[in-house]
């Protein structure tokens, strides 16, 4: 009789193992393919699956299927509607991706009625997290590079001038910087707010020029946009005018730098990412994304959040062995940190779900005959999110 217990127990356990190798865990990806910065959904959709092919071995037999969906830009109806169908008829396990903060805003409820994690991989507005328990971030805030930038122009600026657009991401990089910059002893001479889409660069131009600032602070979505504020820049003559350009790193974003051309030379700008950065994790990173996707083509920022996003969910994976419980989940990210991203070390932070990480100052220079965002110091360390910071001291 015992025999015959160990014999049903062991093939119990030989079932088991089989339904575990082949278990699947599902992710509802979301991010843009069309409309505005439609070019950076095929970034972020890139990196994730490179990741994964990477490390499918690591997963014990679980495999991994991504339902990729468009929410055509900045459209959070669109996103609030592919969120809720993937969860109600696909029955994904989790939600990933996005590129838009209202797009992540309007999908936030959904995480929470139907408890499906949810692993933010762009989108940059501070206040996301705080919409919903079950919502984790891999890639930044607008406070995290924007605070230490004005802390830094504070010191070699008297006056500055912030043109940012008039979204959540915007507004926080227009308020972190000059937060830190007044703080410092700077005088903002003006703030303005231009639309997401479709703004006349030359009027606003025009108007810092006539002001006279030292330095003129700019955050737009990183690509074509980007190359439009830089050219219109050069055109104008505000570098010839004394005015110093410098932004979060949206505005030289790794990819667009050949597009930009030599108007770029001499940017600054303070983000957590390059793919020019010489840390040795970077360097295998880049060569592993050339490797797969072709030598003229190179990782952003996009393409960092989105590979580390990958990261903690094939960690998570493995230590919940595929089971992926929704608050056992969010409890195993809570505690999660990689000291190896290609971005330096990074962790998240407990209390809100945020990543922490280092802020390099850098400088848009020509190394090998290319274009290159060059660290050339870190001015922040293990750097959690300010805006919540300051939030708790209130």
């Amino acid at each position: 009789m015992n025999m015959f217990r160990l014999a049903a127990s062991a093939a119990l356990a030989l079932a088991a193992t089989a339904v575990s190798a082949q278990q699947t865990v599902k992710i509802g990806f979301i991010t843009s393919y069309s409309g505005l910065n439609g070019n950076l959904g095929p970034y972020m959709e890139r990196a994730v699956r490179l990741y994964l092919k990477q490390h499918e071995k690591d997963l014990g037999g679980v495999k991994v299927e991504l339902l990729t969906r468009d929410d055509t830009g900045p459209n959070p109806d669109k996103a609030r509607q592919l969120a809720q169908e993937l969860v109600v008829r696909d029955k994904v396990n989790l939600l990933a991706g996005v590129i838009f903060t209202p797009n992540a805003m309007a999908m936030a409820p959904i995480a929470t009625e139907a408890k499906v994690p949810f692993v933010i991989m762009n989108a940059g507005t501070a206040v996301i997290t705080t919409r919903s328990p079950y919502m984790v971030r891999t890639s930044f805030t607008l406070w995290q590079s924007s605070y230490p930038l004005g802390q830094w122009a504070s010191k070699k600026y008297k006056t500055a001038y912030s043109l940012v657009s008039d979204f959540g991401p915007g507004h926080d990089s227009e308020e972190g910087f000059s937060k830190a910059f007044e703080e410092g002893g700077g005088k903002m001479l003006g703030k303005v707010r231009v639309p997401l889409q479709n703004p006349d660069w030359a009027a606003y131009m025009q108007r810092v020029k006539d002001a006279k600032p030292d330095v003129l602070m700019v955050f737009i979505p990183a690509g074509k946009t980007a190359t439009a504020v830089m050219k219109n820049f050069s055109d104008l003559g505000l570098g010839q005018a004394g005015i110093k350009l410098i932004g979060p790193g949206d505005v030289t974003t790794d990819e667009e730098l050949p597009n930009m051309g030599d108007v770029a030379l001499g940017v600054l700008t303070v983000h957590h990412y390059s793919a020019g950065a010489t840390r040795p994790q970077n360097k295998a990173f880049v060569a592993a994304w050339k490797k797969e996707y072709g030598q003229n083509e190179t990782p952003n920022f996009v393409a960092v959040g989105a590979y580390d996003g990958a990261a903690i969910i094939v960690d998570a994976i493995k230590a919940l062995k595929g089971n992926m419980d929704p608050d056992k989940t969010m409890e195993f990210f809570k505690t999660w940190k990689n000291p190896n991203s290609p971005r330096g070390p990074i962790s998240i932070d407990p209390e809100t779900r945020d990543i922490v990480q280092n802020e390099y100052l850098r400088e848009v220079k020509r190394v090998g005959g290319q274009l290159a965002n060059v660290e050339l110091e870190t001015v922040a360390t293990a750097l959690k999110d300010p805006w919540k910071e300051f939030q708790k001291k209130k």
